[in-house]
């Protein structure tokens, strides 16, 4: 009992292990990868509460109550939808048996440690949140000058009075078609899903 109060005091009681991707099927959150889709397991870390699982397309979260119970909720939160942000990596002091990684995904604030011994593991995941988070930053930027562009082109023809016999209707129509299939061309191209190379780059297994 005194042992598992200093483990609390300490923050020592939920320290993370990572684990060997021989081991991933082994792990709870691997039933709810979508393999069907060709989704893969890149990092997977495992407390004695949580499974935080990272694949090409989400942060797959078993979150556990406690230790001790089997009731877990399964958490999912794509890239593409809830971005990366305020990524930290907490090195270990003399006396420190664990480092941190710390990120927000969206609103959600994470932080995970890890056993001291697997540092340099914990860094190449580090360095591919990094990256992922500049990449969906460098696409808002993109996504939103294409749509401020077009909304001031729109607002432009609104503005314009009919000169000519030009039927204002008809290019209010064409413009919008034409806006429509271009912002779909640049979502697909700056709106990223599959960041699989990224971790294939930055994750030496």
């Amino acid at each position: 009992m005194f042992k598992k109060i200093a483990a609390d005091a300490l923050g020592l009681s939920d320290i993370g292990k990572i684990i060997e991707p021989s081991d991933y099927d082994k792990a709870d959150a691997d039933d709810y990868v979508m393999h069907e889709d060709n989704e893969t397991i890149y990092f997977l870390i495992k407390t004695k509460k949580d499974e935080y699982c990272f694949t090409n397309l989400a942060l797959i979260h078993v979150d556990g109550e406690s230790a001790i119970s089997s009731k877990r909720t399964l958490k999912r939160y794509p890239y593409s939808r809830h971005q990366i942000t305020n990524v930290l990596l907490e090195t270990a002091g003399t006396i420190d048996l664990d480092v941190e990684i710390k990120f927000k995904m969206g609103d959600i604030q994470y932080s995970i440690d890890v056993q001291k011994n697997q540092i340099e593991k914990l860094k190449d995941l580090y360095k591919a949140l990094i990256r992922i988070s500049e990449i969906t930053h460098e696409n808002n930027i993109h996504l939103n000058m294409g749509e401020q562009s077009l909304d001031k082109a729109i607002t432009v023809l609104h503005n314009t009075r009919t000169e000519s016999g030009m039927n204002i209707a008809n290019q209010y129509k064409e413009l919008t078609e034409f806006g429509f299939q271009w912002l779909t061309s640049v979502r697909g191209q700056y709106h990223e899903k599959d960041f699989g190379k990224v971790f294939e780059k930055y994750i030496n297994n």
